[in-house]
C-alpha cells in the first residue's frame, strides 16, 4: 500500500486530512466528553446538513455554507439554552430535525443533477482536495490557537462551572466559545466520517485516552494519536476489504474502544479475585 500511497495523490490527500482532522477531533473531543456535549456535536452535525444543500442550491462551496450554519446554530442553542432555559436536548433535536429537513428542500431545490449525498452523510477521505487541506488547516490553527490561548479558563469552566463563575471566569462567553469551537470541529470531520459518523470519532479516542490519564494535556495528546492511528488503519481496511472509508475509520475507532474496554475490565476483575483471594 505504501507504493500505492507514493503513486497517487487522492491517497497523499487522505492521509494529511486524516492526521489534520485527528488534530482538531482529539483536542475538541476532550471537551465534548468531559462536558458531556455529545448530543449538541451530534445536533450540529445534522444542523450542517442544511448548510452543504444551501452551498449546492446557491452553488457556493458546501463547507463554507455549512461552516456558517453550524457555527450560528451552535450559538443559537447556547443562547436560547440560557434565555429560555429551556432543556439543551429539545432544542437540540430540533436543531437537529430542521437541519436535515433544510438540507433535503435545497437539495431538491438545486436545479441539475442532484449532488452525491452519501460522501456527505458518510464521509469520502478519499476525496479531499488541496482547498479542502487548506481549509482544514486553516480550522486546526484556529482550535489550536483558542484552546492554547484560554487553555486555564476551559479547564475552570469545565470541571466546576459554578466555581469558575464565583472566580470571575467569563463562563457565558467561554460556553459560547467552546460551542463554536465544537461546530467547527464538527464541519473539519464531514469530510472524513461524514455527518452521521462523526459523533463516534469525536467520543472514541478521548475516550479511551481517558483510561490511561487524567491529565488533560495527556489525554487531548493520546487522542490526537488514536485519532490518527483509527484513520490510517479504516484507510488500509478500506483499501484492502473495498469498504467505505468513512464506515471503516468508525468501525476501526469503536473496536477499539470495545476491546481496550474489555481488557481493563478482565484485569479490574482479575486483581479483584486476586485480592479476595
Amino acid at each position: 500500500m505504501i507504493e500505492t500511497i507514493l503513486k497517487y495523490n487522492f491517497l497523499q490527500n487522505a492521509i494529511m486530512a486524516a492526521v489534520l482532522a485527528s488534530i482538531a477531533c482529539g483536542v475538541i473531543g476532550v471537551y465534548i466528553m468531559e462536558k458531556k456535549l455529545v448530543m449538541m456535536s451530534g445536533g450540529i452535525a445534522h444542523t450542517a446538513f442544511g448548510g452543504i444543500g444551501l452551498g449546492y442550491f446557491l452553488k457556493i462551496e458546501p463547507i463554507f455554507t455549512a461552516l456558517g450554519v453550524s457555527v450560528i446554530a451552535a450559538l443559537a442553542v447556547a443562547a436560547l439554552k440560557r434565555k429560555a432555559m429551556t432543556d439543551s436536548d429539545l432544542l437540540i433535536g430540533m436543531f437537529w430535525s430542521l437541519g436535515m429537513a433544510l438540507g433535503v428542500v435545497f437539495i431538491a431545490m438545486t436545479p441539475g443533477y442532484p449532488p452525491d449525498i452519501a460522501s456527505v452523510l458518510f464521509g469520502n477521505i478519499l476525496a479531499v482536495s488541496r482547498s479542502d487541506l487548506r481549509l482544514i488547516l486553516g480550522l486546526d490553527i484556529l482550535v489550536l490557537t483558542t484552546v492554547t490561548a484560554f487553555y486555564q479558563m476551559f479547564k475552570a469552566y469545565i470541571f466546576d462551572e459554578e466555581f469558575a463563575s464565583v472566580a470571575g471566569v467569563p463562563v457565558r462567553t467561554l460556553e459560547y466559545l467552546m460551542y463554536v469551537l465544537v461546530a467547527v470541529t464538527v464541519v473539519v470531520m464531514i469530510r472524513v466520517v461524514g455527518i452521521i459518523l462523526v459523533i463516534a470519532l469525536l467520543t472514541a479516542p478521548p475516550a479511551i485516552a481517558k483510561q490511561f490519564t487524567y491529565d488533560m494535556k495527556k489525554i487531548m495528546a493520546l487522542s490526537v494519536l488514536l485519532g490518527i492511528g483509527f484513520c490510517f488503519a479504516g484507510l488500509w481496511v478500506s483499501y484492502t476489504v473495498r469498504l467505505a472509508s468513512g464506515a471503516s475509520i468508525v468501525m476501526v475507532a469503536v473496536g477499539a474502544y470495545a476491546l481496550v474496554s474489555l481488557v481493563r475490565f478482565g484485569l479490574r476483575r482479575r486483581g479483584g479475585t486476586a485480592r479476595e483471594a
